[in-house]
């Protein structure tokens, strides 16, 4: 009779649950491994890309900038330099009820092209994205922007703003609308108004007086440019009027002819006083007999009288005492006579 040998069989089973236990435990590990190792190179992946963006692993220096009113920026977000990436915003701070201060870092590599006269300013990435504080380069030189700097800032039209205007502007037209809506319903409902669009007559009324305004208007129009050219003419010295104006010695000459004027006035009313007077004594002539008779008498005598002085001068004339004086003033009389012929 022979028996089995049943420990041996039983030992080879069990080393073979064995070995295929830890070649599952070994192959557990290993894809723990993995998975741990791929964790952890993702988490690093993962900081490096927030630290860059955090500039905690780049080189940067620091920048400020103040503003009136924050609009919702939060340390962590973006700055821009021309639209290109620049830097993040660390920290938004208040100075006081009307500052507010902005640090930002600003990548090493954007430093050369920062000028101290460009412009921050607070926007949105897109429509309702989040802030972004937006540098500008201004025209004209300025020098390079060192650690510390604080840029100036200019306050724009927010995302806010737009859509409150957007709000009162339809608010607005809402209330155009209503009353232009209104509007055309009286005029629908006005009979008189359609009465007078459906008569023809005073259509022709309302032409014939567009006619007459447009004829009126042509000349007005030739008026105006008949006085432009007049006034031009004065004011060129043209004319009687523009010479009184321009020229001096017309406007001298003409003031010392109407002095001349007023003299002469001034002398007719004299003389024409003399002549009152001559004519009062005249007509005393006439009517007083014993006054013309003395007149006709004193004239006779004075008659006589140079009759006499007549004769007298000519006797003088032969008398050889008064000779030659007489013969020196003829002499002297036709020198001038002669003179006078030869300057004619």
């Amino acid at each position: 009779m022979t028996v089995c040998s049943i420990p041996p069989i039983v030992t080879s089973a069990n080393s073979s649950n064995k070995l295929s236990i830890m070649e599952t435990t070994n192959i557990k590990n290993f894809k723990l491994g993995i998975l741990v190792l791929a964790g952890l190179v993702l988490m690093i992946s993962t900081l490096y890309v927030i630290g860059r963006n955090e500039n905690i692993f780049g080189s940067h220096f620091v920048l400020r900038s103040r503003f009136r009113n924050a609009n919702g920026l939060i340390p962590g977000d973006n700055v821009r330099f021309a639209g290109l990436q620049a830097g993040t915003v660390k920290t938004v701070r208040v100075i006081d009820d009307t500052t507010i201060e902005a640090t930002l870092l600003i990548d090493e590599e954007m430093k050369p092209f920062i000028h101290r006269n460009a412009l921050a300013s607070i926007g949105t990435e897109g429509l309702i994205g989040n802030k972004v504080i937006d540098i500008t380069p201004v025209a004209g030189r300025a020098s390079q922007v060192q650690q510390g700097d604080r840029l100036p800032s200019q306050q724009v039209v927010s995302t806010e703003d737009m859509l409150r205007t957007l709000d009162k502007a339809g608010t607005n037209i809402v209330a155009i609308t209503q009353g232009l809506k209104f509007t055309v319903e009286r005029i629908n409902n006005s009979d008189a108004f359609w009465n007078i669009l459906s008569d023809r007559r005073i259509a022709l009324d309302v032409r014939s007086s567009l006619d007459n305004i447009r004829q009126a208007s042509n000349n007005a129009n030739a008026m105006t440019a008949q006085l432009r050219g007049l006034a031009e003419d004065i004011t060129t010295g043209k004319g009687s009027v523009g010479r009184l104006l321009k020229d001096t010695a017309f406007a001298s000459a003409l003031e010392a002819a109407v002095a001349k004027i007023s003299s002469a006035g001034d002398q007719l009313n004299s003389a024409a006083a003399r002549i009152g007077n001559l004519a009062g004594n005249a007509n005393t002539l006439v009517t007083d007999s014993t006054l013309s008779a003395n007149l006709s008498a004193s004239m006779e005598n004075i008659r006589k009288g140079t009759a006499a002085f007549n004769e007298n001068m000519e006797a003088l004339k032969h008398n050889f005492l008064f000779r030659g004086y007489f013969k020196k003033k003829e002499k002297e009389a036709q020198k001038r006579a002669n003179q006078k012929l030869a300057g004619n």
